[in-house]
């Protein structure tokens, strides 16, 4: 009898439907079940301890959020000031920025901007950061900025209304737990079962101004939206756009940066010629340009970025599932840098065929050449500044249209300066999505070389020579600034742009971390 070749042999058969079996288990992810817990805390329980006699393991490598001395070749826990390029460790770094203080002279920032430690000190250095006025009653900030500092976000709003956000920072400063209460389970989970929950009121907004349940979204995408509640791009708003202060995520028109930087432009109260109808942070003594300051966009550079695309969300890389002591599988609640683990366990959950030595190279690879490219972006931004400075002064023959020129000098400054922040705030050094990170400095050189070109053309180039040569001689880098500092004019003499800041009123400090030091009738 001739052999059947249209006949399906049984063997054939059976191999084949054990294939379709297998790759069926290994694609179905949707099927995967997740844990229920019903645990004995109360709905509203926001102290980190109490989670822990449920879930001991979790809770003590939750704990080890407390290390802050490993480094990795660009980051760490280790709370350097990110502009101090002269001496080593814990104080600086050798891939520090020097021109930090200078882009964001006249704004807070521009006092102390230090590397972050893990999450168990957010509310313990958020207190000690001189960006808050420690000098008098009111910090001079928003209650805004308690916003991704801890659980206490998820009382406080309802307890004080739409007033909360433009309260000062300072009326709270000393009603929560340094420890109890700063970022830990009640941030992502319900107290009760476990399950996945928001806190962020401003990501609450988006989602519902996009038409989408977080409750009904896949599993994946409410892991990433965990990170995604603080690991972003916000502002507060200017109180004709909503309640004064309160905190909003600028993804309307998208989440690249040149999204962002067009929703700026008709979101904001600012009336300066050339800016009207714009968001605005602050504006820059020295060049006179009304500036945005951007945060730290971890999640609009990974929901693009080569990871992000390909379904791999923050917690599979920064919760990277772990062997306990007695064999329990879960995943680690030391949210750190994979890079910290010398076998690069969590790189190697998916990348099982490459050495840790070669993976390391890669992540390194990207990194330097998006430093690179950051510290020219950032130096390149001073120049304009400078630039436009020199042209504001000037008091020779001037171009016909000088003052449009200078408006667009500004303009470009600001872009420039937005999209350097942009990857220079974002903690991965342009690993997330090094496509856009590159993309985005070249972006930012392009806009303050073009400032500069403009700035120039707006004294007829009589000012162009001023410009030329080393950036570090012309403008150098300012290396001590501080609150206190600024109170003394004898500080105010040692760097020419100080001239354009005011010299603050002599004061004591009325506040040391949580504890007040004077009254306020002595203190200001």
């Amino acid at each position: 009898m001739p052999y059947n070749y249209c006949r399906p042999q049984p063997v054939i058969l059976i191999l084949f439907a054990m294939m379709m079996s297998f790759v069926a288990a290994c694609s179905d992810v949707s099927e995967l079940s997740v844990p229920v817990y019903q645990t004995k805390l109360a709905a509203d329980e926001i102290r980190n301890s109490a989670f822990k006699t449920e879930f001991p393991r979790q809770y003590d490598f939750y704990l080890r959020n407390d290390e802050s001395e490993v480094m990795t070749e660009y980051n760490g826990s280790v709370p350097y000031n990110k502009h101090n390029t002269v001496d080593p460790l814990p104080e600086g770094y050798k891939h520090a920025q020097p021109y930090l203080k200078n882009l964001w002279l006249g704004y807070p920032f521009s006092y102390e901007y230090r590397a972050a430690r893990g999450h168990t000190h957010a509310v313990e250095d958020f207190l000690k950061i001189d960006r808050i006025n420690t000098y008098g009653e009111n910090g001079g900030l928003p209650n805004t900025c308690w916003n991704c500092k801890g659980a206490k976000m998820l009382e406080w709003p309802k307890q004080y209304g739409d007033e909360f956000w433009a309260r000062d920072v300072n009326s709270l400063r000393d009603k929560l737990d340094v420890r109890e209460n700063t970022i830990g389970c009640a941030n992502c989970h319900d107290p009760r079962n476990m399950e996945l929950r928001l806190y962020s009121i401003p990501l609450q907004d988006y989602l519902k101004l996009k038409g989408k349940d977080f409750k009904t979204l896949p599993r994946n995408e409410k892991r990433a939206l965990m990170c995604g509640q603080c690991h972003v791009e916000y502002y507060f708003l200017d109180k004709s756009f909503g309640p004064a202060k309160k905190v909003k995520f600028p993804w309307d028109n998208g989440t690249d940066p040149e999204d962002m930087y067009t929703y700026y432009m008709t979101t904001g109260e600012c009336t300066v010629k050339g800016f009207e109808g714009n968001f605005v942070d602050w504006t820059h003594p020295v060049s006179k340009t009304p500036m945005l300051k951007a945060q730290h966009p971890e999640y609009e550079n990974w929901i693009n970025g080569p990871h992000g695309a390909a379904g791999v969300t923050c917690a599979d890389c920064h919760m990277a599932y772990v062997r306990t002591d007695d064999k329990k599988k879960i995943s680690s609640h030391w949210w750190t840098s994979p890079l910290k683990d010398p076998e690069l366990r969590a790189c190697r959950q998916c990348h099982s065929d490459k050495t840790p030595e070669y993976l390391k190279s890669r992540v390194l690879f990207s990194q330097k050449r998006t430093f690179d490219q950051l510290l020219i972006a950032q130096e390149l931004s001073v120049k304009a500044h400078e630039a436009v400075r020199l042209a504001l002064e000037f008091d020779g023959e001037k171009a016909e249209n000088y003052e449009n020129l200078i408006i667009s000098a500004q303009q470009m400054i600001r872009k420039g300066q937005f999209f350097w922040d942009y990857v220079s705030a974002e903690n991965s050094v342009g690993f997330h999505n090094p496509v856009k990170a590159l993309n985005t400095l070249a972006t930012s050189q392009q806009c303050s070389q073009k400032a500069v070109d403009l700035a120039c053309e707006a004294t007829r180039f009589a000012t162009a020579m001023d410009l030329a040569g080393d950036i570090y001689q012309i403008v150098p880098p300012i290396l001590k600034h501080s609150r206190k500092l600024q109170q003394d004019p004898e500080h105010l003499k040692t760097h020419k742009w100080f001239q354009y800041i005011p010299v603050l009123p002599q004061a004591d400090k009325v506040w040391d971390g949580q504890k007040k030091l004077i009254s306020a009738a002595t203190g200001g």
